[in-house]
């Protein structure tokens, strides 16, 4: 697949703004992009650059707030993030252009290091639960109002969203719904009163790679602030990290001993998520949680 030429144009106007000199492209190779992205490896004689585009009006602003969350992670200074080179639009296509992280061997400590890295990114906290800005997580759109308390926010901004979408799209009965307002009563039981932490938003384990020191990046984030067992919760969900990671996150920023259960009902919020990208399969695993909280 080739870069179409309207967007490399734009793409050279982000790199040149950035870099402060004029550049060019000596080879572009594509690269796996996901579901709704294209992306490319932009090779310059200032280095290389990892460029992906999408649909612009199916996809209002994805970019420009994938930015801003890379932005915020990038500066907390914590886990390893791709700097921002920056974003454009033109001919109803979105662009978004960042550092190039080559990738690496995981070293020894790879797993121990990222759990405390994590454990220090949650540390960042706020005086609210939210974000100033919506966002998206995959192709759904996030919402971030602030809320004082978590669990306010956790039931309206995360599970109301999703519940209605899966109505609305005749994914879920009416059955579903009253399983979730009796969890809703219990709630507390499972989160323990913390600040918000600054989150990934999307921790599974295709959203961080090994860069070429062997330490852990994080990509493509739903950034906001939140309680911190939604990313544990988001790590656990496909398989799981490493159990040493989840010993050094401990280490540093110690969780409550009933985590294992609440990361449980954490991930309702990215089950429903997924029962709205893809289809009634994964209500199987939402009424497991259900049945068993």
């Amino acid at each position: 697949m080739v870069l179409p030429e309207s967007l490399e144009k734009v793409l050279l106007s982000v790199i040149e703004k950035n870099i402060g000199e004029k550049v060019d492209i000596e080879r572009s190779s594509s690269l796996s992009g996901g579901s709704i992205n294209s992306a490319f490896r932009i090779k310059t004689m200032r280095g290389n650059f990892f460029a992906k585009y999408n649909s612009a009006s199916q996809y209002p602003d994805m970019f420009k707030k994938e930015a801003q969350g890379l932005e915020i992670l990038y500066n907390a200074g914590e886990v390893y993030t791709p700097k921002v080179i920056g974003y454009g639009e033109t001919d109803n296509m979105s662009l978004l252009v960042l550092e190039y992280v080559d990738a690496g061997m995981e070293i020894r400590s790879f797993w121990e290091d990222f759990g405390t890295k994590l454990a220090r990114l949650h540390k960042h906290t706020n005086d609210y639960f939210g974000l100033d800005h919506d966002n998206y997580i995959g192709s759904l759109k996030q919402f971030n109002d602030a809320h004082d308390n978590w669990i306010d926010f956790f039931v309206t901004q995360r599970l109301e969203v999703q519940i209605k979408l899966a109505r609305d799209k005749g994914l879920m009965d009416s059955s579903i719904v009253t399983k979730f307002a009796r969890l809703g009563k219990c709630l507390s039981d499972f989160f323990p009163v913390e600040k918000p932490s600054l989150l990934h938003g999307d921790l599974w384990s295709g959203n961080y790679m090994t860069n070429s020191m062997g330490e852990a990046c994080i990509i493509d984030p739903a950034v906001y602030y939140g309680h911190r067992l939604m990313d544990i919760g988001m790590s656990k969900l496909f398989g799981g990290f490493s159990t040493s990671f989840y010993d050094a996150y401990n280490k540093e920023y110690p969780m409550e001993n009933n985590w294992q259960e609440a990361v449980e009902v954490a991930n309702l919020y990215p089950l429903m998520v997924h029962v709205n990208l893809f289809g009634a399969g994964y209500l199987g695993s939402v009424n497991q949680v259900l049945k068993k909280f």
